[in-house]
């Protein structure tokens, strides 16, 4: 039986950046919209379920973590590295996504890209419902 995080959602920048430092990797349901999080380390972090919207996560290490129904809409995601990371059922209409590593990320059909975006170009896995 997984844990249930019956904690606050973490809302600052500070918070998550000091909780990852000490090992924590479990950010689900971050409300850090609009938050400078511009080169920052969250490599393998669950932040499903989270408010990214209009963040500066530009240049950010976001690899191999769970980004499953995040609202990344209208982030700035330049040059981010999200490879191996999971996108099920995200949010990323009118995301910064030039230069944005995606190689093996994977993502369905419910994920949302910006217009004029091809994600299999990208190196983005789309997985179908099994």
């Amino acid at each position: 039986m997984s844990e249930v995080n019956y904690q606050q959602p973490i809302n600052a920048v500070a918070t998550l950046l000091e909780k990852y430092a000490e090992g924590q990797r479990d950010f689900e349901r971050a409300e850090l919209g609009d938050a400078d999080l511009q080169g920052v380390n969250l490599k393998g972090s669950d932040l499903s379920y989270a408010d990214l919207s209009t963040a500066n996560l530009r240049g950010a290490n976001l690899r191999g973590s769970d980004l499953s129904y995040s609202d990344l809409s209208q982030a700035d995601l330049t040059d981010a590295d999200l490879r191996g990371a999971l996108l099920m059922s995200a949010n990323l209409r009118q995301a910064n996504l030039q230069g944005t590593k995606l190689d093996k990320a994977d993502c369905d059909r419910n994920t949302h890209f910006p217009p004029n975006f091809d994600p299999v170009q990208a190196g983005v896995q789309i997985k179908s419902e099994l």
